[in-house]
């Protein structure tokens, strides 16, 4: 698998699990897409020849970068803590947000974390869990499982758990409650050292293109008319990243036009405010991506 053309990138991602369908979309918004694919394709080709797509288990694809099979990877960064893997984190694609927490039951008397000295400990993640607790003087059993972690306790298998978690939902469901945080996780790009040496063109090109969506989610791109003697306070209302454009408009109104990227969550509230500062031919657009 590891032999390829000595141009080719190969950028390795989840083939399932909670964060495949949101990384697969980033990469297509991206401008990267993807030539076929599927659950259960190994490899596929994208529109750039010197760029292919490696479909792998999550956890695996730490060590799939570490070790030169792919080049840059995308995964969770629990993955990568959880392997212990020898790779460069290059950008955090800020989705995928989780955390990985100490849970025990709601009827039990544990509180502190050296209440759970001797105590059995059940987690998907055996290697962040152990390194966890020594670190902290605290002697525990773990106890490795593979999914339903949170049941581990009501089965006397263990008593407590370290699970990830982003709302905390599940474990109220379960009867569960969180004495500590372990670990805060995302979506991490992430290279193998030597391609970054070797690659590092091509790869900071990959980086860039994603971050440029990352950047450009949740903001809007605002379009308007105004009259020049409203700029002032047309300004004070759109700040912008770094301040509205405005340009001229060939009109006989003595019209300018001012453009701005604004939150997307602000939309509603700005629309009205410079509509009554005197705006019209408001334009609100999708974007798609941005580069600081």
């Amino acid at each position: 698998m590891n032999s390829r053309p000595s141009d080719l990138i190969r950028l390795a991602i989840p083939n399932k699990g909670r964060i495949a369908d949101p990384i697969a979309d980033v990469i297509e918004k991206s401008g990267l897409h993807i030539n076929g694919g599927g659950d259960r394709q190994l490899i596929a080709k994208t529109v750039d020849p010197h760029i292919e797509i490696l479909y792998v288990r999550p956890i695996d694809i730490p060590e799939y970068v570490a070790q030169g099979v792919a080049d840059i990877g995308i995964t969770g960064r629990d993955m990568v803590a959880e392997r212990g893997s020898d790779v460069v984190e290059l950008l955090d694609l800020r989705m995928g947000k989780a955390r990985l927490v100490i849970a025990v039951p709601e009827e039990s008397e544990y509180v502190t974390l050296q209440d759970l000295s001797g105590k059995k400990i059940a987690t998907e993640f055996p290697g962040i869990t152990r390194s966890f607790f020594s670190d902290h003087g605290v002697d525990v059993s773990i106890v490795s499982v593979s999914g339903a972690c949170e049941a581990a306790p009501h089965l006397g298998i263990a008593d407590a758990i370290v699970d990830l978690t982003s709302s905390g939902t599940t474990l109220k469901t379960n009867h569960l409650r969180i004495i500590q945080d372990v670990f805060h996780s995302s979506t991490w790009l992430i290279a193998n050292r030597r391609s970054l040496l070797d690659h590092k063109e091509k790869i900071d090109e990959i980086s860039l293109a994603l971050e440029s969506v990352i950047s450009a989610k949740g903001q809007c791109y605002l379009m308007m008319n105004i009259q020049r003697n409203q700029l002032d306070e047309i300004r004070s209302i759109l700040p912008g990243l770094s301040g509205p454009t405005v340009m001229e408009v060939a009109s006989d109104e003595n019209l300018v036009a001012v453009h701005a990227v604004v939150a997307e969550e602000r939309i509603y509230q700005l629309i009205n405010l410079v509509k009554r500062a005197g705006a019209k031919d408001i334009l609100v657009m999708d974007v798609q991506r941005m580069i600081p």
